[in-house]
């Protein structure tokens, strides 16, 4: 059956060649948004192209541009969360978490609100919120870091949906962050330390290493009936005059997560 386009005439050979010259444009924008989810290029927890980003790139309507998103929802690749956006939702095998070592952005985003917007129900169990007078010292990437007391520690166990996937124990400043340990402790806090208390990040400086853990050893904190492999990260936050405001170790389950790097290499001219 011939279709009419302006002056030309166009031949559809068969029922899809046919469907792709009537897809609506919603569907069009929809699709090939889930193939860049689908390429990795978005990853699960990142934000799709939000309605007012299709509105620009696309040149469509409001109406058009909200119906893809939807249609996206719809089809189980992402979810709209209210007043924050549209997220990748975790599809991966396993349902692997897939964390960035090197990003900021990563890292600010905080591990309570990544989860969500991956799909899951987060929720913590804290074992231990306590002010440390001394202050503590850490050495990572070969670099030893000292912080100063009085040093918040929180040692608490994350979930993700039912199942513990991170042992995480943070050191924070309370010279730099007085007052943080009144805070809940599903917040981000690398954003606190931006939003609340106004400083400045120059760097993040982390390690990975790795270990099997043995089912009821003292680092078995993820009920484990079987030796399991985790990622351990190391890290220390960083801020102007090499003052550390925070230092983390945390255990990750190896069958649970991968870990991706992300270089930013600082060119300068020659």
């Amino acid at each position: 059956m011939p279709f009419a386009a302006g002056n030309f005439v166009i031949l559809a050979t068969d029922k899809h060649d046919r469907w792709h010259l009537m897809k609506p444009k919603f569907v069009s924008i929809s699709d090939e948004i889930i193939e860049r989810i689908k390429s990795g290029e978005l990853q699960p927890g990142d934000k799709v192209p939000s309605e007012n980003d299709l509105i620009k790139n696309y040149k469509v309507s409001n109406t058009t541009a909200r119906k893809s998103l939807l249609e996206i929802e719809n089809q189980g690749w992402a979810r709209r969360i209210k007043g924050k956006g549209t997220f990748v939702l975790n599809r991966t095998v396993g349902h692997h978490l897939i964390r960035t070592l090197g990003s900021i952005n990563a890292t600010r985003r905080g591990f309570h609100e990544s989860l969500i917007a991956e799909g899951f129900e987060p929720h913590n169990v804290v074992l231990e919120k306590t002010v440390l007078d001394d202050g503590i010292s850490s050495e990572i990437g070969g670099k030893h870091f000292i912080m100063d007391g009085p040093v918040l520690k929180i040692h608490q166990l994350r979930y993700a949906d039912e199942e513990i996937i991170k042992d995480e124990i943070k050191y924070i400043s309370l010279t730099l962050c007085p007052k943080i340990n009144r805070m809940p402790t599903e917040i981000s806090y690398f954003k606190v330390y931006e939003n609340t208390y106004h400083l400045r990040i120059d760097e993040v400086k982390q390690t990975l290493s790795t270990e099997i853990v043995q089912p009821g050893s003292e680092v078995d904190n993820f009920e484990l009936t079987a030796p399991t492999p985790m990622f351990i990260l190391d890290s220390a936050v960083i801020c102007p005059d090499s003052q550390v405001v925070e230092i983390e170790r945390s255990f990750y389950r190896g069958d649970k997560y991968k870990f991706a790097i992300s270089a930013n290499p600082d060119y300068q001219n020659t």
